[in-house]
C-alpha cells in the first residue's frame, strides 16, 4: 500500500472512529450556544468509515494484483 493511501485510510478511519465514540458516549458539541445534533456524526461514521474501508480494500486488491503479476513474470522467465 502506498504511503498516501495508508495516510488517507488512517485519517478517514480516525475521523469515523471519533464520531462513533461521540455517538456512543453521548457527547454534546456546543458551538456559540447551539447544540449540534447527533445525526451528522452518525452520517460521518457511515460515509467516512465506508470510504476508509473501500480505499483499504482497493489498495489491498491492487497489491495482490501486483504480486500476481510478478509471479507470472517469474513463471514466464522459467518456462
Amino acid at each position: 500500500m502506498k504511503l498516501y493511501t495508508s495516510i488517507s485510510v488512517c485519517l478517514l478511519a480516525l475521523i469515523a472512529l471519533g464520531h462513533l465514540i461521540r455517538v456512543l458516549a453521548g457527547w454534546e458539541i456546543v458551538i456559540h450556544g447551539a447544540v449540534i445534533p447527533m445525526w451528522p456524526s452518525v452520517l460521518v461514521v457511515f460515509v467516512f468509515g465506508g470510504l476508509a474501508i473501500m480505499l483499504w480494500r482497493e489498495a489491498k486488491r491492487d497489491a495482490i494484483e501486483d504480486i500476481l503479476e510478478v509471479v507470472e513474470r517469474l513463471q514466464d522467465g522459467r518456462a
